[in-house]
């Protein structure tokens, strides 16, 4: 992280509810946010040697107020032919009313997408892929994966978090008996056959 900025807990940024109550208090320092942006575009133009194809924030963070107009800015001045990730859903309601990650990411993308097409950078069409993380809630992921891919149109974003968990990532991250669901998923032969009867290519 840049030198001076702030506020952080423990020597690292805030965790994610802090974070997004800071921003939506409009409290946190919008000189330190473009300063950290820009630096971390600087640090990947260093190890890639040209600007990202795509920005988007670690849980959709540069979505929140105060951080959305300092990635904006930053992507506009330095990486002008980037995308950014937007988090709609092409769902109706009482859909996304079941899912309260989709129903906020839905509500915080609507002024996002707004201020990224005033600016004239570009985003992904729609967004699916949010769901019950936790061990106890999370369903059968490959019934539920095909849902995600309902109504999607072209040039749309599909979340998903596949890996392989050792005592390290345990260790950091809670999401860990979903990645290796996912990976299963993935890996098998079940994946290309629902991207295919639903009419889905990869880009």
């Amino acid at each position: 992280m840049s030198k001076d900025f702030r506020p952080l807990e423990a020597g690292a940024f805030l965790p994610l509810e802090q974070l997004l109550r800071r921003a939506a208090l409009r409290s946190l320092n919008r000189r330190a946010l473009g300063e950290e942006i820009a630096a971390q575009v600087r640090a990947f133009v260093a190890a890639f040697g040209r600007p990202p194809h795509f920005v988007d924030g670690h849980q959709h963070v540069h979505l929140f107020p105060q951080v959305r107009d300092a990635v904006l800015a930053v992507v506009k001045e330095a990486a002008p032919r980037a995308w950014v990730r937007q988090c709609g859903s092409v769902l109706p309601l009482h859909r996304r009313l079941r899912d309260r990650k989709a129903l906020l990411l839905s509500f915080l993308s609507g002024t996002f997408r707004r201020r990224a097409a005033r600016r004239g950078i570009a985003t992904n069409a729609a967004f699916a892929g949010t769901y019950d993380f936790t061990d106890a809630a999370a369903p059968d992921f490959a019934a539920l994966f095909p849902t995600f891919l309902e109504r999607l149109p072209e040039d749309s974003v599909v979340m998903c978090h596949p890996g392989r968990v050792d005592a390290e990532l345990e260790r950091l991250d809670p999401l860990t008996t979903q990645r290796e669901r996912e990976y299963a998923y993935f890996s098998g032969e079940q994946f290309p056959q629902v991207l295919r009867s639903h009419g889905v290519a990869l880009a």
